[in-house]
């Protein structure tokens, strides 16, 4: 129940505005300023405003856990995993001074984990039993045309050698023709050339193997610079091994260098909180998107390789039995494309992305058949091509398959912006988006939760990109799934644009993190800086009263077409209960959430008995938040299960 103000403290507060209130006869502006303030502070506090609007908080981290965060995971232990890396910092990143911190929202207290590589920019979503995978991160940052020192590129390495392959390590010199050379950033391993028979008696035909590594030119400046294609050879390779190991390089240039991928692949254990390693994938991913699938494994796609382009299409699938890779079917999308499980081995992709790659290339929203590879696209958005940054969510309960779009950017640093919405009924024998109502603002990084009384929580976001000129957006609303509108809420305190994620907690709040702004002024001349606040939301059904109390009666294990019993005080009091997936964002992009509905039977001894749907598709395995709701939308305490395979 929320709790009431003391009556000093009322006595205070009143005094306080009754103080404002006279000053404010003297109508100076700041005085007018200022009263306008403290009035704001006292009425946000009264019940009956926390009753409609619902509360904001902020949570307080010490200095020493404090962190860029660019990843929030609920984990099933309650707490949140937040992941930085190198959280968008050379200097830390050059340092190798990756972070990651657990957070327990229940007690307030903290954690540093120590963290393995820099995981900034992966991805992540919840394994069968409840462990995080995570996969891709950095293994170099952007640097800007201008600030480029260093020619650099593509190398292609080759072998043509049928008896062994070879690994070069990070450091290995290339020299051209001419004698300019160049380094390798990363270590690269080149398979043995293959084999052909020509015939039952003719010779063996020997094609060379390739591998490709980015380069630097050894020395800064021009010298480095070359469009021709040129064989180079390898420093310290000599003797035949020299005829059959070389480097092939078309365009090495002082341009803009994209940011690189890493192969890298982690699962974090929420009860021993470490990271261990698992067998790296077979491409390098910066800004890949996981999604979980009905029979735990895990689908990676896109990102920025180990040259900073797109990966062409090559997808492929953890299985977390053998913590291996295998190829997934090929298909090419944009940076942290927002996929949602509908089907067994179907996807949605509703077009919200990150960026990167041609306008025109893997934009359009459509329904992927991973077993025959076959995209079927989805018609009828408005502002097609305002997608970048915007939000999209799986409305509640996933059983009606629609997933709403919301707000979003135009390609790269456009200053375009849409307040539009739009919903894909998915179970439509043609699905198609009908136009939704629209936001208060033009939007793009808007945070969406799905909250336990079927509505959807919205907030932050910017009109430009990277919030460019102050442009943040100080608002959140709640959309009605009923009623199909949205209502004002509270509004944060803490603007919040790229690099924000947020999460329903386990109690009913939402907790919102993270932000980048590109500036810290209107006038764009101050560098921003990152936001390592906390903002929590306690929505308005945490203020109306006594909340139904839950807990479990017997095992929090089951399969899917099981039944959970759970215990409450007055089962006539509940009207519906949910089945929510923790959440695991960022960039505006959750993996994981959505809430199902649960058949309910009532008994005599004043149990719930609850069963879980039988649809791998509607639950992939994993952990999970049972939560009750009364009739007035006033949600329980969450409980725990374990939906396994």
């Amino acid at each position: 129940m929320a709790q009431r103000p003391s009556r000093l403290t009322t006595r205070k507060t009143l005094l306080g505005v009754a103080a404002v209130v006279a000053l404010a006869t003297l109508n100076t502006p700041a005085v007018m300023g200022f009263a306008q303030h403290a009035y704001h502070r006292y009425e946000i506090n009264q019940p009956e405003y926390k009753a409609k609007y619902g509360h904001w908080t902020l949570a307080s981290l010490p200095e020493k856990y404090q962190l860029n965060s660019i990843h929030a995971i609920l984990l099933h232990t309650g707490k949140v995993l937040l992941i930085a890396g190198s959280g968008n910092n050379v200097k830390q990143f050059n340092g190798s001074a990756f972070k990651s911190t657990l957070w327990d929202p229940a007690t307030y207290t903290f954690k540093k984990i120590d963290t393995p590589a820099d995981l900034f920019c992966g991805g992540h979503a919840q394994l069968p039993d409840g462990k995080i995978l995570v996969a891709g991160g950095t293994a170099r940052y952007e640097v800007l045309k201008g600030d480029v020192k260093r020619a650099g590129g593509t190398m292609l390495v080759k072998n043509e050698d049928p008896d062994g392959a070879r690994t070069f390590p990070k450091g290995t010199v290339f020299r051209s023709p001419s004698g300019v050379e160049y380094r390798s950033q990363f270590s690269v391993r080149v398979p043995a050339a293959k084999k052909t028979p020509t015939g039952r008696i003719g010779p063996v035909k020997v094609t060379a193997s390739e591998a490709r590594v980015f380069v630097e030119a050894v020395e800064e400046g021009p010298l480095g610079i070359t469009n021709t294609t040129e064989q180079y050879a390898i420093v310290g390779v000599k003797g035949k091994d020299a005829d059959n190991l070389y480097g092939i390089a078309n365009k090495l240039g002082l341009d803009k260098k994209d940011s690189q991928g890493i192969k890298d692949a982690y699962e974090f254990d929420p009860v021993t909180e470490k990271y261990t390693k698992v067998s790296s994938m077979s491409e390098a991913r910066w800004r890949p998107t996981l999604t979980p699938l009905s029979d735990g494994r895990v689908l990676a796609v896109s990102g920025l390789d180990d040259i900073g382009q797109i990966v062409p299409g090559k997808n492929e699938i953890y299985d977390p039995r053998t913590q291996t890779w295998s190829p997934a079917p090929t298909r090419y999308f944009p940076t942290y494309p927002s996929f949602f499980l509908t089907g067994i081995r179907k996807i949605f992709y509703s077009g919200s992305n990150a960026g990167y790659g041609p306008a025109d290339q893997g934009r359009k929203p459509g329904l992927w058949n991973l077993k025959t590879n076959t995209f079927t696209p989805v018609p009828g958005l408005k502002d097609p091509d305002i997608l970048e940054t915007s939000s999209s969510v799986l409305l509640p309960p996933a059983q009606d398959k629609k997933v709403m779009v919301l707000g979003g950017g135009g390609v790269g640093e456009s200053r375009a912006a849409t307040s539009r919405t739009a919903i894909a009924d998915l179970d439509a024998e043609h699905p198609a988006f009908t136009t939704g109502p629209r936001l208060p603002e033009n939007t793009r990084y808007l945070n969406s939760v799905i909250l336990p009384d079927d509505t959807v929580f919205t907030t932050g976001g910017s009109h430009d990109y990277r919030g460019k000129g102050s442009s943040d957006i100080l608002k959140a609303q709640i959309y009605d799934t009923a009623k199909n509108t949205f209502a004002p809420a509270a509004d944060p305190r803490v603007g919040r644009n790229h690099h924000t994620e947020a999460l329903l907690l386990p109690d009913g709040r939402v907790a919102v993190f993270g932000s980048d702004p590109l500036f810290a002024d209107k006038a764009n001349s101050r560098p921003g800086r990152p936001e390592q606040r906390v903002e929590v939301f306690s929505p308005p059904y945490l203020h109306r009263g006594d909340r139904p109390d839950l807990t479990p009666s017997g095992r929090t294990e089951v399969e899917r077409g099981g039944e959970v019993v759970l215990r409450t005080s007055d089962p006539t009091r509940i009207s519906h209960v949910r089945l929510i997936r923790p959440g695991s964002a960022t960039h505006v992009t959750d993996f994981d959430q959505r809430s199902v509905a649960l058949d309910i039977t009532r008994r005599a001894d004043g149990t719930l008995t609850v069963r879980v749907p039988e649809d791998a598709s509607l639950v992939p395995p994993g952990w999970y938040m049972v939560v009750a709701v009364d009739e007035h939308g006033v949600p329980s305490p969450a409980v725990w299960v374990h939906v396994f395979l």
